[in-house]
């Protein structure tokens, strides 16, 4: 294995981190105050001060740094974007103000794998320019959605159409005023084998049967401007030429999307695991009980090196499952994929558990504390759950076996 990034590499990791120092984390109470506040998402709008940072950022060649097409991205594989991901991870504004949020990101992905000429300039081209922003719906209220073999909804070719039916939940970004299409995912054919099924096509999100119900609440926040939208689909109609690659290839695309896509979320909780555990110590030097620093009471510089090590052991799992994804693709990373998956946000949630704690009564009221509890326990459902993830490590360690 070798962590070593390349020249390329190490120059924007360093003009990352110094924009993210200098310009994001200086900012972000002025996009919370800039935010409207309110649970009816048709009245959301984006903070100004992000589309200033944006530009910014774009002006510096800082953008669509997710993409390894050198036609496309910056052409860092994953190894190599793994530590930028990392220094973006340490701001909730960050991964946006590069053009880097998720579910953006997969979704470009998808389009310049599998997309068409004429995906790509419709929908691709407006993505990587950060005009407009898209959703992921995947997901489904009445079925155990960690395997998509289990999906209901359909998009049945008719003709020269797609006729799409049914209720997808979870689809972050619907409620953005920017989002103008959406990547479905449903079954075609429900005779052909079990992994040929399932299509992938694109819908605008304005199409006529296509109804947002709401936007689903994470811990009693509705993420604006964002959200997480539950979306009914009732005869909603595209052209044929909206299918991503063709019938019957849904779970093929799903299974490229989300390696990546999974490698982005670890190295991003780490770095949000580092901002939590710099909390946690500003906060046990700074702060005296019983005329001493708290970081000198009890087992607080125990659980202060705990959370160091177990943020190091993490870094380095996810760092050998991009070397892994380089080198033998997702199909040979599927056990260091699962095991970051289930390992990072495990460490997240414990180190701001940390952090909160150490802060008493004052770290229940923080509101970045409490985002980045929200965002730790929701990593360990949002890309299937730890369960999940145990099982295929599991698997594969006892194939070796058989």
């Amino acid at each position: 294995m070798d962590f070593e990034h390349s020249e390329r590499a190490r120059m924007v990791m360093e003009q990352v981190e110094r924009f993210v120092h200098e310009r994001v984390v200086p900012n972000e109470q002025t996009y919370r105050d800039q935010l409207v506040n309110t649970e009816d998402w048709r009245r959301w709008k984006i903070p100004p001060v992000l589309e200033e940072l944006k530009a910014e950022a774009q002006g510096l060649g800082l953008w669509n740094l997710f993409l390894p097409d050198e036609e496309y991205g910056a052409g860092l594989d994953n190894r190599d974007y793994a530590p930028i991901a990392e220094i973006t991870g340490r701001s909730f504004l960050a991964p946006e103000v590069f053009n880097c949020s998720a579910p953006d990101t997969g979704n470009a992905e998808v389009l310049a794998q599998y997309g068409s000429e004429e995906q790509k300039k419709r929908w691709l081209e407006p993505l990587l320019a950060g005009e407009i922003r898209s959703g992921f719906a995947m997901t489904e209220p009445g079925v155990a959605s960690s395997d998509a073999t289990n999906m209901e909804a359909t998009c049945e070719v008719v003709g020269d159409e797609v006729v799409i039916n049914g209720l997808k939940w979870w689809t972050s970004g619907a409620g953005d005023p920017r989002c103008r299409v959406l990547i479905f995912m449903g079954i075609t054919d429900p005779q052909a084998a079990r992994h040929q099924r399932h299509s992938m096509v694109l819908v605008p999100i304005d199409s006529p049967g296509l109804k947002i119900v709401r936007m689903i609440p994470v811990f009693g926040h509705v993420g604006e401007p964002h959200g997480h939208g539950e979306i009914l689909f009732e005869d909603v109609r595209v052209p044929l030429a909206n299918i991503v690659a063709g019938p019957g290839r849904g779970f093929e695309i799903a299974q490229g999307r989300l390696g990546p896509g999974r490698i982005h979320h670890c190295m991003r909780a780490i770095g949000a695991a580092e901002r939590a555990l710099e909390r946690l110590c500003e906060r046990a030097v700074r702060r005296v009980a019983f005329g001493k620093p708290l970081a000198n009471l009890g087992a607080n510089r125990d659980i202060i090196a705990n959370c160091r090590m177990a943020i190091d052991q993490a870094r380095l799992l996810t760092l050998k499952a991009a070397w892994a994804l380089d080198t033998h693709g997702t199909f040979g990373a599927l056990t260091d994929i699962s095991a970051i998956k289930v390992i990072a946000p495990n460490v997240l949630q414990t180190v701001v558990d940390a952090a909160i704690q150490i802060h008493g009564g004052e770290g229940m009221a923080d509101a970045e504390l409490s985002f980045l509890m929200g965002m730790a326990r929701a990593l360990r459902i949002a890309d299937g759950p730890d369960e999940v993830h145990r099982g295929m490590v599991a698997r594969l360690e006892l194939k070796k076996y058989l």
